[in-house]
């Protein structure tokens, strides 16, 4: 109790509030306007943050990681098209129940499955706290070590389709983190003669570029759009008092969300497929998912809200980001020398309990917000999309800028654009690079740190915890290499039949 009274008190200050309530109005903002997300509004503030504290810095920036996925259900409910990448499935059934006419029982029940979602994250991560602060002391550096490694794992394992791509973008980002003076020999790595690479690549123009920029080109390079987007008329709390009869598919679907947000490289992907799918074998009206069940639609929302405040729950107790936006997040930390791991829970546990407190808050500051401005919401969805473009490119490249004053990081930054451009062209992910530097980077430093204590490589393994997450590894890939000699089968079988087929006819 005395520490969630610690985290209120500095959650009371009016810049905390007022960064609160900035990013959380500031996200459903960007989250409605196709085109744009969360990844793209967090790398273009992240420059701005390391001049705050570190509960300023990160509250805006947990409101816009927070209330960007409300916001996307907007665009997915009204006109099909999801207003963040996590909001697909809402179109499944919003978009059916809009050209119902039952546009404002759509979208309230997708903010009211929203709500739910994201209280029931923001509370099994309060009651995790105490265990987490039990458990992360037992965390060394070969602990956080293997860690990172499962995390890089997960990441590349979570791409099905893609993994080798994924790995190599992977392997990729974790080189970009090698590049520069080594801080323990002071010897040049990867510099190739360049004075502006011996400083390395620095992790916020390599975000700006591969998220904002990239994004900024990819709006402008194609054809002008300008959504059509009807108001919306009715009472926008019926949603509420229908998201009580789908309680159950609610609470799993957000059980779901919370069990893979802490799991790094899983997030709300995953999380919404398996609660779409659970809602679906489980209705009694299986059939009309996807032409407007209610249940698909709370399913989808409510499990993509639980992630955010579980994805937290890796980076504050071990420092590992699990995806893009908490990778983001983690370098706010690290500016203002607050170290996440087993020690934050320690010596900073009134942060933690700010943070999560501040979750609380902008769940129901943009619950409220969306009540009674969803028609004005409207109206931006409405902007074109190369006037978008040429406001992110303009902003980016101030905030690359405003890091060091240096023209060689905008230029750095431009070329991290084109690559990301080039990735969304292939539809080849682009988060496994921002994830293998940021993991890369961790992994080099523990390993560092362990290896003068190891007399073999056994001894790596020798601690409980250690144990337990090299067999998740070993485990974790021979789950996935059984499901590819079970796909291989299953496919010569058929080739197999249709051979035999074939030679009867």
């Amino acid at each position: 109790m005395e520490n969630l009274l610690a985290g209120a008190e500095m959650l009371a200050r009016w810049d905390v509030l007022l960064a609160l309530l900035v990013g959380s109005i500031g996200g459903v903002v960007i989250g409605a306007i196709p085109g744009v997300g969360p990844a793209v509004a967090i790398a273009v503030l992240l420059p701005a943050t390391f001049s705050l504290d570190p509960i300023v810095g990160l509250t805006m920036l947990l409101g816009i990681y927070g209330s960007s996925m409300y916001g996307g259900a907007i665009p997915a409910v009204l006109i099909n098209t999801p207003g963040t990448a996590v909001n697909a499935l809402t179109s499944y059934d919003g978009y059916p129940m809009t050209r119902r006419g039952e546009a404002h029982r759509a979208v309230s029940l997708a903010y009211s499955a929203s709500f739910w979602g994201g209280i029931f994250g923001i509370l099994c991560l309060i009651l995790l706290s105490p265990v987490l602060a039990l458990v992360a002391p037992m965390f060394g550096s070969r602990e956080i070590f293997l860690a990172a490694l499962l995390g890089i794992v997960l990441v590349i394992l979570a791409h099905r389709g893609q993994i080798f791509a994924a790995g190599m973008l992977a392997m990729f980002g974790i080189f970009l983190q090698t590049v520069g003076l080594d801080a323990v020999t002071y010897t040049q790595r990867y510099t190739f003669n360049f004075g502006f690479l011996t400083s390395g690549v620095n992790l916020i123009v390599a975000v700006l570029g591969l998220f904002a920029l990239s994004q900024a080109f990819f709006l402008l390079t194609g054809a002008d759009a300008k959504p059509d987007a009807r108001p919306v008329t009715g009472r926008m709390t019926v949603g509420i008092r229908e998201l009580f009869r789908h309680k159950r598919v609610a609470s799993v679907a957000s059980g779901f969300g919370v069990i893979l947000g802490m799991i790094p490289g899983t997030g709300e992907f995953t999380a919404q497929f398996m609660s779409y799918t659970y809602a679906r074998k489980t209705s009694r009206t299986p059939d009309d998912f996807g032409n407007g069940a209610p249940e698909g639609l709370v399913a989808s929302e409510a499990a993509n809200n639980a992630v955010p405040a579980a994805a937290m729950i890796p980076l504050l107790a071990l420092g590992i980001p699990g995806e893009a936006l908490t990778a983001m997040m983690l370098s706010v930390f690290y500016v203002h020398n607050v170290v996440p791991g087993p020690q934050l829970f320690q010596n900073n546990i009134d942060l933690v309990y700010g943070l999560y407190l501040a979750l609380i808050v902008l769940n129901v500051i943009v619950m409220v917000f969306l009540l009674f401005s969803t028609n004005i919401l409207i109206r931006i969805i409405r902007v074109p999309t190369r006037f978008l473009g040429v406001m992110i490119l303009t902003l980016s490249f101030v905030g690359v800028y405003s890091l060091r004053n240096s023209l060689t990081d905008c230029m750095l930054s431009a070329g991290f654009g084109v690559l990301g451009l080039v990735l969304k062209r292939l539809n080849l992910p682009i988060v496994p690079i921002v994830l293998g530097m940021v993991l890369g980077g961790i992994m080099e430093v523990k390993l560092r740190s362990a290896l003068p204590r190891l007399n073999s490589p056994l001894d790596m393994i020798e601690r409980p915890v250690s144990l337990i997450l090299f067999v998740m590894i070993l485990l974790v890939l021979a789950v996935h290499f059984g499901a590819l000699i079970r796909e291989r089968r299953a496919g010569d079988s058929e080739e197999d039949h249709e051979i035999h087929d074939s030679q009867q006819r």
